[in-house]
């Protein structure tokens, strides 16, 4: 973490720092190194900020410096130098034409350090401390941020007018407290070791082995008190400087008024008087404590991915050096073996010998010259991500709601950049462990002179593995999850994944891709599917899998469909309860589709006024949702009043059958695709003839109803065994 908390202009650890309007910090006495305050008589900036050829620009710095040397110094001079002629006008135009933003684009100096331009400040006026910062230097005094290099320019205040980073301060001050830990008074090591108790009679600090030595806790030391040391927690005068009460942040414009409300426009904190008085009185704001809790929920979400990501980086780390010794070892092992086919040849391979030595060492110093490098990015990356978490968690600690939301938002979008950072592909090995070389010892004598090694020819991939623990069904849809063998050598375009239809029947291919996972759904259910899957490069398809054999659930668990429910729909329990907004019949879907076996569910009526008129059915995916259940040619229906009953579809109605639904009836749907027909009951008999035959296609259970009926769904039954005699209908 000691990289986010260091200057970017003087490299220690940050000096009352204050944050620029690029989001950037500086400390307060390196900013006053870097202020360029221009003289009126020098209204233009160096000539880096027109584009020229560069003879051109060569020349004018060079008349720029008069007769100064071309060494460093003379280019400083020069590029600080007044006159130029010409100027005035282009650098008033760099400097204050995005003066709505709060800062413009500025090319550095290239003769500068820190890509900063530094310039002397001129002499104090009568009255002033000589350190102070600029003020009132004019229209052309700004500022450059040391990292983007942007300029921002300074107003009557000065370096006064930019915000103090008071989270990052108490950081550095934390950090330090705890960097400086204790020294043993006693040691006669250089340098001593760290304190680890402090006698609070003797008050001398002891290491470890030095408490042992010269006070013991027996005899007259028996009674002494040993603490930790001041510098650790819980140590005498430990944390003071943490845990003592801070003083409230007041406003910059307002001093004696606390902050107290978060202006969203400006994204700045604010006070009740800049709201009455100030720019803000007109500008959206909401509440200091809820604006700091909701950038600090932000922050934390975005860590859980930069954290995510270096779990995986550590995880990549290890399989790195795993990497490296079997690199070593599967090295040593070809170099063995080549050693004894060589030895084991007649004296003309003993020239070939030292070649073939070469050649595999090579080999394996290119594999470990990538792998250590990719090791070394790796763990850069690595260690700024968890400087960057460290930081972060630091921040989140504080209880500072208008610091914390000073640094909130540039803070949310260096964690989204670093999780950016882990793009796909770069935690995988760039080298494989393994070495495609090979030796033919099988030629004549006189081919020795041309033995070398042959690269192993690209070939098929080999058997894709089965994760069997992560493949898994739910309801109608199967889940398959593979694998390629460790260490595999050739190369993989993508994978094919076979399926049966459930029934004994072809394989057929359901998924081609580079994916390892994948999720098929809309099949039967009680069908048992076998699957299997093969790999493919450009030398040809591998062999299949060992195939996987995956049972459907035997019966359907599903709820209402919120995604294709008409909008006036209202789904509640956990989407198994539905009413209705309108008096007009509105339509809602089940979230399963049928199209073989035989399938039960009901449907409890929870409330029933004013003599409604719901439909049960089947409907196709089309059906129309804003009028009733049977009124079109996609669903096929039963409504049903209090009294009595009707089957409906393209709006025919047919055997109405006596006997209607109350407050706490159960309305049942048997469809059989079997014998493709469609059966109702009514509180467990039978209501009417089969209403529907010959039906065939692709099914979902559906429901319309208005706003004076509500339903429950229940589904996972068993198809009833036995049936009452149905009623018979009346026309």
């Amino acid at each position: 973490m000691e990289e986010e908390l260091k200057c970017p202009v003087c490299g220690s650890l940050f000096r009352e720092p204050i944050i620029l309007p690029c989001s950037h910090n500086v400390c307060l006495p390196c900013a006053r190194t870097i202020a360029v305050q221009t003289p009126e008589r020098e209204q233009h900036l160096p000539a880096l900020l027109q584009p020229r050829a560069p003879a051109a620009a060569a020349a004018a710095a060079g008349g720029a410096g008069g007769a100064a040397g071309p060494g460093p110094a003379a280019g400083s001079e020069a590029e600080c130098a007044p006159g130029g002629g010409g100027g005035e006008h282009a650098d008033k135009l760099s400097l204050h034409s995005e003066s709505d933003s709060g800062y413009g684009s500025y090319t550095p100096s290239l003769k500068s350090p820190n890509g900063v331009r530094v310039l002397p400040l001129g002499p104090a006026p009568a009255g002033s401390s000589s350190a102070a910062a600029p003020r009132g230097a004019g229209p052309s005094s700004s500022l450059t941020c040391p990292q983007c290099h942007r300029s921002a320019s300074l107003d009557p205040r000065g370096l006064r007018g930019f915000p103090r980073n008071r989270l990052l301060e108490a950081i550095v001050q934390r950090y330090q407290q705890g960097r400086a830990a204790a020294k043993c008074q006693l040691c006669d090591r250089s340098p001593p070791e760290p304190a680890a108790v402090a006698c609070e009679q003797c008050e001398v600090l002891y290491c470890a082995a030095c408490q042992l030595k010269c006070h013991p806790t027996r005899g007259p030391f028996a009674k002494h008190r040993l603490l930790p040391p001041p510098s650790l927690p819980g140590g005498p005068g430990g944390g003071k400087a943490a845990g003592g009460a801070r003083k409230l942040p007041t406003c910059a414009d307002h001093e004696l008024e606390n902050y107290s409300m978060y202006c969203v426009s400006c994204g700045t904190p604010v006070c009740y008087q800049c709201l009455e008085e100030g720019k803000h009185g007109q500008h959206e704001v909401k509440a200091l404590g809820a604006m700091w809790k909701q950038h600090k929920t932000q922050l934390s979400q975005a860590l859980n991915g930069v954290s995510d990501k270096a779990k995986e980086a550590k995880e990549f780390l290890v399989q790195l050096k795993n990497i490296l010794q079997q690199i070593q070892e599967n090295g040593l092992d070809y170099e063995a073996c080549l050693v004894a086919q060589c030895d084991a040849l007649v004296d003309a391979l003993t020239r070939q010998k030292a070649k073939l030595l070469t050649k595999v060492t090579k080999e394996r110093e290119h594999k470990l010259k990538v792998v250590w490098d990719q090791i070394n990015h790796c763990t850069l990356k690595l260690r700024q991500s968890t400087g960057l978490m460290e930081y972060c968690l630091e921040v989140i600690k504080e209880n500072d709601p208008s610091g914390f939301l000073q640094i909130s938002d540039a803070l949310i979008k260096r964690v989204q950049v670093s999780q950016e950072q882990w793009v796909k592909g770069a935690l995988e090995p760039k080298v494989s462990a393994e070495f495609d070389l090979t030796l033919d010892s099988e030629p004549l004598l006189q081919s020795i002179h041309q033995l070398d090694f042959i690269q192993m020819k690209c070939r098929v991939p080999p058997v894709p593995l089965l994760q069997l623990e992560k493949c898994c069904t739910r309801n109608n849809s199967v889940t398959l999850a593979w694998r390629m063998p460790p260490f595999t050598h050739n190369p993989v375009e993508g994978y094919i994944l076979e399926l049966d239809d459930g029934d004994g029947g072809q394989f057929r291919e359901v998924y081609v891709g580079k994916e390892t996972l994948c999720t098929i759904d809309g099949l039967h259910f009680n069908s048992t599917y076998n699957a299997r899957v093969k790999a493919f490069n450009s030398s040809g398809v591998g062999p299949y899998s060992k195939t996987v054999v995956l049972q459907t659930s035997d019966v359907a668990w599903f709820t209402f469909d919120p995604s294709s429910a008409h909008r006036d729909i209202v789904l509640s329990n956990d989407n198994q309860t539905a009413t209705c907004s309108s008096y007009d019949d509105r339509v809602v879907l089940g979230t399963a589709a049928f199209s073989k076996g035989v399938h039960y569910w009901e449907l409890h009526v929870d409330r029933y006024d004013n003599h409604p008129d719901p439909a049960f059915g089947i409907a196709r995916i089309n059906v129309v949702k804003d009028m009733m259940l049977g009124k079109d040619d996609k669903a096929w229906a039963m409504y049903v009043d209090n009294n009595r009953s009707w089957f409906m579809h393209c709006n025919s109605h047919t055997s109405r059958t006596e006997g209607g639904v109350s407050k706490g009836a159960t309305v049942g749907v048997l469809l059989d695709l079997n014998k493709h027909s469609l059966t109702f009951y009514i509180n467990g008999q039978q209501q009417g003839p089969p209403a529907f035959e010959n039906v065939e296609g692709v099914f979902m259970p559906a429901l319309s109803l208005n706003r004076n009926v509500q339903v429950t769904l229940h589904t996972g039954l068993d198809v009833p065994q036995s049936v009452r005699q149905p009623k018979l209908p009346t026309n």
